[in-house]
Parts: structure tokens; C-alpha cells; sequence
């Protein structure tokens, strides 16, 4: 903080600190109102352009990393490198269930268990809308499209059972 007395630094990190409380409330009643009025421009500037700046300001005054040499930058910079690659080469495999030769049957299963134990706690618990098909012609109140395969074993995944 340089040639700054001990009370112009507390004064300055409680303004940051409270700068940063303040995003926080932003960046959690930003997207409930992104939501509400479904512009997704909303949510996404304040989730993420949000959390962008809080970061660089948790950069910058708390660990001070503006200060230090260059070399401190690259080596972040190649482990931000390394990080997308990792997250690049396992991320197919993580995020689906399936793929061309292969079968995640274990978490196919605890989606399935999940559903039920939903299910079982009064919510409906089966996320129509979201997922692989899951929002073709939902919204009729569950009618004919799923037949009778809701029945007791409503955990399915629409007619695909496991043998």
C-alpha cells in the first residue's frame, strides 16, 4: 500500500471489502430479475461480468498480485492454459452420459434414483425443460406423450428402460 498510515489502509480495504458485499447482492438479485423478466443479457452480466470484476478487485487489493514482477503472471497464464486443456480432453466424458462406445450406467442410475427420491419428497423432481429432449412438448401438463410409462416407476427416462 506504500507510503499510506495504518488508517487511510483499513479505511481503504473496508471500502473494498464493502464494494464487495454490495456486488454480491448484484450478482444474486441480478439474475432472480434476469428471470423474472427473462432477458438473459441481465443474467449473464450479473453472474458473470459481475464475478469477473469482484475477482480482479480480490486480485488487485488483497493479494496484491498487480505488484508483482511479470514472471508471476505467465506462470499463472500457463496454468490457466493447462487448466482449459484439462478441462477440454475430460469434459466429453464427464458431461454426458453417454457416447459412442461407451455408457455411464452408474450415472444414468443416480439420476434415476434422484428423480425418485424427488419424487418421493412431494416435488416433482423430473426437470422437464432441461436435459437431452426433456422440453419437446412439455408444458401439456404431462398428456399423452408419455403414455402409460409414468406409472410406478415414473424414474424413467421415457421409455428406455434398463435391462
Amino acid at each position: 500500500m506504500g507510503g499510506k498510515s495504518y488508517e487511510e489502509s483499513v479505511k481503504h480495504y473496508w471500502k473494498i471489502y464493502l464494494t464487495l458485499i454490495g456486488l454480491l447482492f448484484v450478482s444474486i438479485v441480478g439474475p432472480e430479475i434476469g428471470a423474472v423478466t427473462g432477458i438473459t443479457v441481465i443474467t449473464l452480466i450479473t453472474a458473470f461480468g459481475v464475478a469477473g470484476y469482484k475477482a480482479w478487485l480480490v486480485i488487485k487489493h488483497f493479494m496484491h498480485l498487480t505488484d508483482e514482477p511479470p514472471i508471476i503472471w505467465y506462470i499463472q497464464i500457463v496454468c490457466l492454459v493447462f487448466l482449459g486443456m484439462f478441462f477440454a480432453g475430460v469434459s466429453p466424458d464427464v458431461m454426458n452420459h453417454e457416447g459412442t462406445r461407451w455408457e455411464n450406467v452408474a450415472a444414468k442410475k443416480a439420476v434415476i434414483e434422484g428423480v425418485a427420491a424427488g419424487e418421493a419428497a412431494g416435488g416433482h423432481g423430473h426437470g422437464h425443460g432441461h436435459g437431452d429432449g426433456h422440453g419437446d412438448g412439455h408444458g401439456d401438463e404431462h398428456g399423452d406423450e408419455h403414455g402409460d410409462e409414468h406409472g410406478d416407476e415414473h424414474g424413467d427416462d421415457h421409455g428406455e428402460k434398463e435391462h
